[in-house]
């Protein structure tokens, strides 16, 4: 009689899986520590070009598969803690880079103990893993609610290019992979608890050569279809929202007035009380009517209201906007503008949107409800809607409308965008772009919320749409030099 087979667990199986990829990786460590081949460290290099891109120095980092170290010592952190399971390789990288800590562990098995980091990097690992899904649920303890965890992985498309090239010599021979798509991966991240909100692909060309890497990894990679056929899929999450914050934002709401002195005391009335208070910043700006005497009547007949006005030195909506965020004491910022084609009413709505944990930066967009007969005119409207579908594309985000009035943050999200200002320049009279690049940068979410669009009641718009428009296509180049072609 034949005896049954034996009654294996998954367990067994894993601890099987596990012991072969290690004895292999023991293997490839020995290799690299005598340089390994050309085309492998073009192609480590260039991850290391792409998240110094993605994450500035001074973070703390985490990477988990992080083999000899170097991409993480690459992205200079604040705290950088590497994991990977082949001794070889982690004694490797405690002699490269022992300015940062590195453990020996099955990333399966991983406790952490209460520690928190605020980038968490999976590059090549999920198609090594068992169990890509039990992973990303240890690696949830290690997050704070502005962690954000990066994954890469091979297209599938290129599973047939790679055999052949490894079969001839020319790449590092692998074991059998799991080949994930990148819906695939969001599938994972969103079932052990992380919200994605960015998918992209890198590396079309993936060996040396200064010309082809310019032209096709800095540019053909980043054009619709073509971009389809780059080697690396890269993912971005953030912890999904549990649950709203404890405490309550002091709401600070900038509103940038310029000859808009039939509207000041409308705003003073409609603009509601959020969170734990709201203040309320008027920022007047050379009208050439009678808003500077509007507001300071409105102070007047509103004691009850917590507002203050200042009036600029500078030039232009952008330098009123960062004059009120420079005054404003709140928690969380908000931008209106003076004209009451937005009913301040409808400023909850944002309040929500970002308490409930749905974003870290919450756009207005006017394109999507139908507005009144005179609210933009139709040559404006069809700018607006090229202006979406080109910063869509630069940011990577859906941003349907850059220059709508209403713009949500908060404090700590702004100073972060100051830090780092310095990237961009000062080269944004909107006071719009300096916010949206900077949020992109620092891979802020961003959620678009849809407004009704009113029709002026008093005054003239004080966009020109001739120069403005021209002045956007600036913008958008700035975007592609500085986020999107780098």
């Amino acid at each position: 009689m034949d005896q049954a087979p034996p009654n294996y667990t998954d367990e067994h199986y894993r601890q099987a899986y596990n012991q072969k990829r290690l004895s292999f990786w023991q293997k490839v460590a020995a290799s690299a520590s005598k340089g390994g081949r050309v085309g492998h460290r073009f192609y480590l290099n260039h991850l290391q070009r792409i998240y110094g891109r993605l994450i500035s120095p001074g973070q703390k980092v985490l990477e988990v598969g992080c083999g000899q170290g170097d991409l993480l010592a690459s992205l200079k952190p604040s705290v950088g803690l590497g994991v990977d399971f082949c001794p070889e390789m982690i004694a490797q990288a405690r002699e490269r880079h022992p300015e940062h800590s590195f453990l020996c562990v099955d990333a399966q098995d991983l406790d952490l103990e209460g520690l928190t980091f605020d980038y968490i990097i999976l590059s090549d690992l999920v198609n090594d893993l068992w169990d890509v899904e039990e992973v990303l649920k240890k690696l949830r303890p290690a997050c704070h609610p502005r962690t954000r965890i990066i994954l890469n992985f091979h297209s599938r498309l290129w599973a047939a290019p790679l055999a052949v090239v490894r079969r001839l010599g020319l790449a590092q021979p692998l074991l059998t992979q799991n080949w994930f798509t990148a819906p695939d991966a969001v599938n994972l991240l969103d079932l052990a608890g992380y919200q994605s909100f960015r998918t992209w692909m890198e590396l079309l060309w993936p060996m040396p050569g200064s010309v082809p890497n310019w032209l096709f990894n800095r540019v053909l990679a980043r054009i619709w279809p073509i971009k389809y056929l780059a080697l690396c899929n890269f993912v971005m999450a953030r912890p999904a929202p549990a649950k709203p914050m404890e405490k309550e934002p002091v709401v600070s709401v900038i509103i940038a007035s310029r000859n808009e002195a039939g509207n000041i005391d409308g705003l003073m009335r409609r603009t509601p009380e959020m969170g734990a208070g709201t203040e309320l910043i008027f920022v007047e700006g050379h009208s050439t009517d009678d808003t500077w005497g509007a507001i300071q009547q409105a102070l007047k007949d509103h004691p009850h209201r917590r507002a203050k006005a200042y009036q600029q030195t500078g030039v232009g909506k952008g330098d009123a906007v960062r004059l009120g965020f420079d005054k404003a004491e709140g928690d969380l910022y908000m931008i209106m503008d003076a004209d009451l084609t937005f009913p301040p009413e409808n400023l909850t709505r944002f309040y929500d949107a970002w308490y409930s944990g749905k974003g870290e930066y919450i756009n207005g967009v006017r394109l999507v409800y139908p507005m009144e007969d005179k609210a933009m005119r139709p040559i404006n409207f069809l700018g607006n809607k090229f202006f979406s579908l080109a910063f869509s594309w630069c940011l990577e985000q859906p941003i349907k409308d850059t220059l709508c009035c209403t713009k949500v943050l908060s404090r700590r999200d702004y100073e972060v965008i100051v830090a780092n200002r310095a990237y961009f320049g000062d080269f944004d009279p909107f006071g719009d772009f300096d916010i949206i690049f900077g949020a992109a940068k620092q891979n802020m979410k961003m959620v678009d919320l849809p407004i009704r669009y009113r029709e002026r009641l008093y005054g003239s718009t004080n966009i020109s749409r001739w120069s403005h428009g021209w002045l956007l296509i600036k913008m958008l180049w700035i975007g592609l030099k500085k986020l999107k072609f780098v």
